[in-house]
């Protein structure tokens, strides 16, 4: 473990910088060295751990390896099948290669595979067993089409940018809930025998300046400058939780990291994951993240992709030989590789032939391989009912009587399915064409100009021709099928005898004022390669107060990639519910109308926080820009300078009132909280942990210090599913008021009471001190908050330390 203050202080250097207005434009990567410390060597990994048997053969295979075989493993090739990405094997030793394919969501961009909830909708639905299912049969079905590595889930970026073009890959804006559903990720995925590479390690909250750009004069990515504490209590956390559940492999990110790119800071890669983490498997670049050869090596990077081209292949081979990089240290990323491998068991004569089911253009004939299952169809549906979230239901409103319902309006773009969904080569010039990027419904155009930073082009906010089930980019789904709202609609209307009028283009349309009910569905799009331009849009808006004007009873639906304003419309007498219903995968339809219609109760929450105004989330509203006139016009800088008061610790800071707090989410019935009790374990409370580093971190930051208990009643009429959340006001300066520290998600039946017990860890409950550089259990009182949401919290209590 890494424990010099020094290499503390000098992580925090790059927030010192000062510059007067009249300095010049800088020129040099020079102007930067020292912001981000040197840690070397890569630490070596634990014979005696849980992977040592699964090592000792990888070292076996190794040692009979020739050079150039060893340097072969450390970058990509292309390969004959439809795989992400693919690293060769070494076809007389037996290793046959591994292919690693796109994404956290399921397996992208091929045929007979589901279409799963994305991460966001995952997210909302706060639920770890749902989670868990989702990911054993994502594994499952990766594993059928012979995917080694699935690149994925995603918990960076958190979310810290609230416009982020890809917050809705991941699952939450809050680091505790979002580490607890990697772990559960992790768990299943590789559980069903398919690795995961957990991303993006670290840092990149936003998309634009995500990449170098040469077009004109060259500009750097972005640096992220984030000091020492808020890595670890923000950043870093969710990442503990995906080492600890045993990733084998993380991928490291693409911008630069306190002005050193990410995929070749030392500091991150060997300091943090290999070192303080303990992470056993091995780190690969995001597709061309490589930006140097022998110091990415010694960095901590094990494999380049999409291959290894101009820094490491032949020139990794002369590094070897000439002493730069030394033999051993090669072992050492030769070895994270294969004994990830076999560690998941893919030696074994089950798995199949890597990229077996993956066609290289699924135009061409090609073998069907089935790797959809039947058993899989009760989780797709839950984990799409589970992560839509009722934040306004007015006079009940919702559920709809069937018998009632003599006529329905249905309005709004995303209420049906895409026109096409069907593969098909990019067009001219393009480099992608809709279909695996998710952009049926969208502008392939703005998809294909934006993914590369073009910063210059106007983007819609908007997926105006069709719904969405997913974002776009590479943590994309294959969508196979898709039950569109519509679809599902004229289902339930055929059954019930309700009549049907629809509108899904007019953003005026007429209304029949006999309707007894109207429902409004947009959307909210959003893509890797660029940051969403706005929070809101005129079109949808005005949709909605137009149909509201016109109809009493007026129900609006959003397909959002995360925070979405309602304020213009959110007042208006006759708009008596709003869902936000996020991204639910190919059930999308399904689920909507079983919720619609009382057959499911909604249960799910807000993973982030909705304001009123765009201004009340202050800075982080937007990415960072930095401009031509600007002194760091060729190297971009983003300034963490919030720490990690961002969403509802941002909100609690400055005694904001949100439209909807973090947590919030209504249900059809209701549920009462009482009898909050503290029990304190027999473990050893000390101020710091003395614990061996396994994975995960030092093993005694998973004792489990006190039990926090409540019972939790079901007050209505109804059965439903409850999130009771545990917040923690932990004493000191310059600490949120309060942070979420658990969460169950529990069915409870009318009139019945349960027992939900939250188990408080000692990382639960430190600080990161920055001097000592390790985590800080303090003496004194802990403030215990429980209840529905961040901001409905009736019970209250302490825990002494």
């Amino acid at each position: 473990m890494f424990s010099s203050s020094i290499l503390g202080v000098a992580f925090l250097a790059v927030l010192g910088k000062t510059v007067s207005a009249q300095d010049d434009v800088i020129t040099s990567d020079e102007f930067f060295y020292g912001d981000s410390p040197a840690v070397y060597p890569t630490p070596g990994m634990d014979e005696n751990g849980t992977w040592g048997d699964a090592m000792s053969k990888a070292k076996v295979l190794v040692d009979q390896m020739t050079l150039e075989e060893k340097v072969n493993l450390t970058g990509g090739v292309t390969s004959e099948t439809g795989c992400s990405g693919f690293i060769p094997g070494v076809e007389r030793l037996g290793f046959p290669g591994l292919c690693l394919a796109d994404a956290g969501q399921g397996v992208r961009s091929t045929d007979y595979v589901s279409s799963w909830p994305s991460g966001i909708h995952v997210g909302a639905s706060w639920n770890k067993e749902l989670a868990r299912q989702r990911a054993h049969f994502i594994g499952s079905e990766a594993k059928v089409k012979g995917v080694n590595v699935l690149l994925g889930p995603c918990v960076g970026p958190v979310g810290r940018v609230v416009s982020g073009g890809r917050n809705w890959e991941g699952f939450s804006v809050d680091p505790y809930l979002s580490g607890g559903l990697v772990y559960e990720t992790v768990s299943g995925i590789q559980g069903a025998g398919v690795m995961t590479s957990t991303k993006h390690f670290i840092g990149q909250e936003q998309e634009t300046h995500r990449i170098p750009s040469s077009s004109g004069d060259y500009v750097e990515a972005v640096s992220s400058n984030i000091d020492d504490k808020a890595m670890h209590e923000l950043y870093l956390w969710p990442f503990y939780d995906a080492v600890r559940a045993g990733t084998g492999s993380v991928m490291c990110s693409l911008q630069r990291l306190n002005n050193s790119y990410a995929c070749g800071n030392s500091k991150s890669l060997n300091g943090l994951l290999k070192g303080e983490l303990g992470f056993q498997g091995w780190v690969v670049s995001d597709w061309n993240a490589q930006h140097g050869g022998v110091s990415t090596a010694l960095a901590g990077l094990d494999v380049a992709m999409p291959n290894s081209d101009g820094f490491w292949g032949e020139y990794l081979v002369e590094a070897v030989n000439n002493g730069s990089v030394t033999e051993s240290h090669l072992d050492n990323m030769a070895t994270r590789i294969l004994t990830s491998w076999y560690q998941l068991k893919q030696d074994q004569s089950g798995f199949p032939k890597p990229g077996y089911g993956m066609p290289l253009n699924l135009k061409l004939p090609h073998n069907v391989v089935d790797a959809r299952n039947k058993s899989a169809k009760s989780t797709l549906f839950d984990g799409a009912v589970e992560g839509h979230v009722l934040v306004k239901n007015t006079g009940s409103s919702l559920p709809l009587d069937s018998s009632k319902m003599k006529l329905i309006s249905l309005f709004g773009y995303s209420a049906k399915a895409p026109n096409q969904n069907n593969y098909e080569d990019p067009a001219g010039d393009a480099s992608f064409s809709a279909w695996p990027m998710g952009a049926e419904s969208g502008n392939l155009e703005e998809l294909n100009v934006g993914f590369f930073g073009n910063l210059s082009h106007s983007y819609a906010s908007i997926s105006p021709n069709g719904t969405l089930v997913s974002g776009g980019g590479s943590g994309s789904t294959a969508q196979n099928l898709i039950s569109a709202p519509y679809d599902a609609l004229v289902a339930q209307a055929h059954e019930d005898g309700t009549a049907l009028f629809w509108d899904f283009e007019s953003g005026n349309p007429s209304v029949n004022p006999t309707s007894d009910a109207c429902i409004v569905i947009g959307n909210t799009w959003a893509t890797e390669g660029y940051d969403r331009p706005s929070l809101r849009d005129d079109f949808t808006d005005g949709l909605i107060q137009t149909v509201a004007d016109q109809c009493a009873n007026t129900i609006v639906v959003f397909h959002n990639a995360g925070a979405r304003m309602v304020d213009t419309f959110i007042d208006h007498p006759n708009v008596t519910a709003v869902i936000f219903a996020h991204f639910p995968g190919q059930e999308s339809g399904k689920a909507l109308i079983s919720i619609l219609y009382g057959q499911s109760n909604p249960s799910g929450k807000l993973p982030y926080t909705v304001a009123k105004n765009e201004s009340d989330y202050g800075a982080l509203l937007k990415a960072d820009m930095t401009l031509a006139t600007d002194r760091y016009q060729k190297f971009p800088q983003s300034e963490f300078d919030e720490g990690v008061f961002i969403d509802y610790k941002h909100f609690d800071s400055l005694n904001i009132t949100p439209r909807y707090e973090f947590g919030f989410g209504l249900s059809y019935t209701t549920f009462g909280y009482a009898d909050l009790e503290v029990v304190k374990t027999d473990v050893q409370t000390q101020v710091y942990p003395t614990g061996d580093v396994v994975e995960g971190g030092q093993e005694d930051l998973w004792d489990v210090v006190a039990h926090v208990t409540v019972k939790v009643s079901n007050t209505g009429d109804r059965d439903g599913k409850e999130i009771a959340q545990l917040y923690v006001g932990i004493p000191g300066d310059d600490v949120p008021a309060k942070q979420l520290r658990g969460y169950e998600k529990s069915l409870i039946a009318v009139g019945e009471t349960i027992s939900v017990d939250f188990p408080l860890t000692r990382r639960d409950l430190s600080v990161w001190d920055v001097a000592a550089q390790i985590w800080k259990l303090q003496a004194g009182e802990y403030q215990l908050f429980v209840g529905s949401s961040s901001r409905d919290l009736p019970l209250k209590g302490t825990l002494t330390l």
